[in-house]
């Protein structure tokens, strides 16, 4: 069926809808690119223990947990930030064609990642700067795919797509978990060139088969809106990111000029930026999509939900290397790899729901299925809050299950119902919107979780430490030092996998106590005893906020309305149009007949 509406620049543009053989290439393409992206966003957590001693850089000396975290948060700040110019372009240059370039921008990076070869902080610096790289690539890929894939299905079968797709993407950060922990072991190095044969592969199937079925928008680029939305999401997420490391003396560093300063700067330029938005003729942010009710309840449940469960990956496996699998018989060198494993039952709970999830939203609509799925992830974290520190894994992985569950049964048919309230011509600027939210959500997210575990650690840990210390014969001055090192360090030392008290006493130290002192403080018990008191503060507020955020997703997710599909109305306003002889003006035929369906 061809659908075609005059413009009034005398062209048309025409819509028609792919063939069956067609739909599955773009499917399976576009999930291997988005699972690729996902991946490299949680590969390096597992694997940087072994990439900083590949290039002889300690990341807990002062100065060095910049690179860290920032070889973290790079990639995915750069994806938050650039999701919705991607998406845009495709818009105006074929999404297909922005597509592949990210697919080559991504094997090209990664390629240059793993041939890396000076140390110190200049290898550390080169790995950030290609991470970032890699970072533009996976926007390219992430902020199209959903946009391709709603272009190939038709909306009796977006849900399903939209959710293989989704669930693929979300599962792709635990499967990375994994992955790092198996690969960095045997070769840092195999933890960039992965990607490597994967992307060429995924480059040249993409160029070969994808083809552009999206009507081409010629407006002219937002220039000034790209570049104070990218200005202003930087310099917040630097911000966010820089208040959680310590400052002159604080646990934190909320309360740096410099921060402030950033944060500031940063709500200023967004300012500016909406309203650049509200002035210009062709806007790259589509304020006008939010008269949709369909797309800005599901945007906002988008961000709430990612909101919440953004810093949970961090918080279980810091949970989990840091206090139960040491006090269960594994060492910390071991850690980082097994508490990838032990969190699979999240992702198990993700690929069973996701898709059996889509498709039934593209029979019954999207809210039933989403709010229920947010209401089961508040559960989820009633139930983790309700854990013991030392709990039973059977229980644990239920509990993770339960979650992986409800966030299937949640992100699927939500992306669907946010896909298919959006017009032809802007889906790829709404789907890039829409990841937008949900990817700086995430930074935002992490910022949060970690400021309220470090403010729970900051308030009691340096005290028990230092005595803890000094009863087991660590001089005054050598417990005093320790226990004054900043909350952070302590939680990146779990969570790299170091054994954290013999890490920070050192050889110098250890080397005058007794042996029974020594067994004592570097053993697998005394470090979760120390820290599981402080941590259990920290970890109840956590809980306690992605509660609330689950719970208001769940609201804003009901109040989306009914089933709403944009196409079907364009459709019908075709029609309509043609039989009364109605010539629609340009720029106004996919508009939304009923914003409040």
């Amino acid at each position: 069926m061809t659908i075609s509406v005059r413009a009034g620049d005398g062209q048309e543009s025409a819509t028609a809808e792919p063939g069956d053989r067609y739909k599955w290439v773009a499917l399976t393409n576009t999930t291997v690119g988005v699972l690729l992206a996902t991946i490299d966003a949680s590969i390096m957590i597992i694997a940087m223990p072994d990439i900083f001693r590949g290039i002889h850089l300690d990341p807990l000396v002062p100065g060095n947990n910049t690179y860290l975290l920032w070889m973290i948060l790079g990639y995915l700040v750069t994806s938050s930030v650039l999701v919705v110019t991607v998406g845009r372009l495709g818009d105006l240059f074929g999404r297909v064609r922005m597509y592949n370039l990210g697919f080559v921008i991504y094997t090209i990076a990664s390629l240059l990642l793993t041939i890396d070869w000076m140390t110190g902080r200049s290898g550390a610096l080169w790995l950030l700067l290609w991470r970032i790289v890699q970072g533009i690539g996976g926007a390219f890929l992430v902020g199209n795919s959903g946009a391709i894939l709603t272009d190939a299905f038709p909306p009796r079968q977006r849900g399903l797509a939209l959710g293989i797709n989704n669930v693929a993407g979300i599962s792709g950060s635990f499967i990375g978990l994994v992955l790092g922990g198996v690969l960095a072991p045997i070769n840092w190095r195999l933890v960039f060139f992965v990607s490597v044969p994967c992307g060429v592969f995924g480059t040249v199937w993409a160029y070969r088969r994808l083809r552009d079925l999206s009507e081409r928008s010629h407006e002219p680029v937002d220039w000034l809106g790209n570049v104070t939305f990218a200005a202003g999401m930087i310099l917040l997420m630097v911000g966010i990111t820089q208040g959680v490391q310590p400052h002159d003396g604080h646990a934190m560093g909320w309360t740096s000029p410099i921060v402030d300063g950033f944060i500031a700067a940063g709500l200023a330029l967004l300012a500016a930026f909406v309203l650049v938005e509200t002035k210009v003729a062709h806007p790259m942010f589509r304020l006008g999509l939010f008269k949709i009710r369909a797309f800005t309840f599901g945007t906002i449940s988008t961000f709430l939900s990612a909101l919440g469960r953004g810093g949970l990956m961090f918080m279980l496996i810091i949970w989990l290397q840091g206090i139960w699998l040491p006090q269960h018989g594994y060492s910390f060198e071991k850690t980082p790899l097994w508490a990838g494993i032990y969190m699979l039952p999240l992702t198990v709970g993700m690929l069973t729901a996701g898709p059996l999830s889509g498709y039934l939203s593209d029979r019954f609509g999207s809210r039933p299925f989403a709010t229920g799925g947010m209401l089961g992830a508040a559960v989820s974290f009633v139930l983790l809050e309700l854990l013991p520190i030392d709990f039973p894994y059977p229980v644990f992985a239920l509990i993770l299950l339960l979650y992986g569950l409800s966030m299937g049964c949640f992100s699927s048919p939500n992306r669907a119902g946010v896909m298919n309230s959006l017009p032809a011509r802007h889906r790829g600027a709404g789907g890039g919107m829409n990841s937008t939210f949900m990817n700086s959500a995430q930074v935002f997210s992490l910022g949060i979780f970690f400021s309220l575990m470090i403010a729970g650690l900051a308030a009691t840990l340096p005290t028990t430490m230092s005595a803890g210390l000094i009863a087991h014969g660590v001089p005054a001055a050598d417990a005093h030092r320790v226990s004054s090192q900043p909350p952070v360090s302590i939680l990146f030392a779990s969570f790299l996998g170091y054994n954290p008290i013999e890490h920070l006493l050192g050889p110098s130290v250890l080397g005058h106590l007794s042996a029974a002192n020594v067994h004592t403080l570097t053993g697998r018990s005394y470090f979760p005893a120390l820290i599981s008191g402080p941590f259990r503060s920290g970890l109840r507020v956590a809980f306690a906020f992605s509660i609330a955020a689950c719970l208001i997703a769940a609201a804003a997710s009901w109040s989306r309305g009914k089933r709403y599909v944009a196409a079907e109305h364009e459709q019908a306003a075709a029609a309509a149009a043609a039989a009364d002889d109605v010539e629609v003006p340009a720029g106004q035929e996919d508009l939304p007949t009923d914003l409040e369906a």
